[in-house]
């Protein structure tokens, strides 16, 4: 349930409103903007009566959300928002690009990609230490030196770093992680994700490979509803009949969430095509449909890669790619 107040509704009275609602043991989330102020009340709303509401002098009017996710629905939190994780920000108008390799291999390869990412305009580092493979015997990650080799490249470029948390017993390696993943697999490991919730560092969660957006936005939900408000919405592609690419770039996904929810919402073009070559104009289309951000996969030597080489576009292409993407965000009137 929303309530909607009054512009200019006086304060000693929305206090006594907020104490009223707070007997009645719902939870509260107030929401200020600069035309509306409301308060999103979640739980139990069943005993609240709508009708005495909206007889109140200071209430606008009283709406009843049908949607299950609440805190992550826009309608809670008319404003867009905004991630902010060292210098980068992704949402409300600020355009962030993640970029790195797929998987961090070694002292030489993080650091010299992280120079070349940053000087591009990169705001992010990514880079893999644990990774989760389908095949048993597939490279795996560095796990822990992984992590440590990612903050040296940090240090080297003062580049936040964004990398994958694949199980809650390896939280405790991720102290001085600045943004923490949750990938495709882990999407609705809701275990995860209520822990998660308790965590004060953003969390940028990937659309599952076979999920909906309502599905995304409860997983979502999760995160929010534990506390931490930082959550990035990335669509990565899904799995269709196609298998021409990897997966299926959902555009649509990308207007839609953000119509749905307040949440900045990112693109991986890596994962959604699998194929090096359609990264640039997938990055293109991504800025024109309304993202807040990409995520890219870039390596010195794709044919090298211990993982995902022929997604991985080189530093050179990511040049192109950032130069395409700075004149289309001025066209869009979002900050690169």
């Amino acid at each position: 349930m929303i309530v909607i107040l009054k512009q200019n509704a006086p304060k000693q009275k929305v206090d006594d409103l907020l104490e009223q609602l707070k007997s009645q043991g719902v939870g509260i989330h107030f929401s200020e903007g600069t035309h509306t102020t409301l308060f999103g009340l979640v739980g139990d709303v069943s005993k609240i009566d709508q009708e005495a509401l909206e007889a109140l002098d200071v209430v606008e009017t009283v709406k009843r959300v049908s949607e299950p996710y609440k805190l992550v629905n826009r309608k809670f939190h008319p404003a867009d928002t905004a991630v902010k994780a060292g210098d980068g920000v992704i949402g409300d108008g600020m355009f962030g690009v993640i970029a790195g390799p797929c998987s961090v291999e070694t002292p030489e390869q993080i650091i010299s990609v992280a120079k070349r990412m940053k000087t591009a305009g990169a705001k992010f580092l990514r880079g893999g230490a644990f990774k989760p493979r389908t095949s048993p015997y597939a490279f795996r990650g560095l796990k822990a030196e992984g992590i440590e080799l990612l903050l040296e490249a940090k240090k080297e470029t003062g580049l936040p770093i964004v990398t994958e948390l694949t199980s809650l017993r390896y939280l405790d390696l991720f102290n001085e992680v600045d943004v923490i993943q949750v990938g495709a697999r882990n999407m609705q490991n809701f275990e995860m994700l209520s822990e998660l919730g308790h965590c004060d560092k953003p969390i940028l969660l990937k659309r599952g490979l076979s999920s909906t957006m309502e599905e995304l936005l409860m997983s979502a939900e999760y995160i929010v509803s534990g506390g931490n408000p930082n959550v990035i919405l990335c669509e990565r592609g899904i799995r269709t009949f196609e298998t021409a690419t990897r997966n299926t770039l959902d555009i649509s996904a990308i207007p839609l969430l953000k119509q749905k929810s307040h949440l900045p919402v990112i693109v991986d073009p890596s994962h959604a095509s699998g194929i090096a070559s359609l990264v640039p104009i997938l990055a293109k289309t991504a800025v024109v449909a309304g993202a807040d951000g990409l995520m890219v996969e870039v390596h010195p030597n794709p044919p090298a890669a211990l993982c995902d080489g022929a997604q991985s576009i080189t530093p050179d292409i990511f040049d192109n790619v950032m130069e395409n993407v700075r004149t289309l965000c001025k066209l869009e009137g979002k900050t690169l």
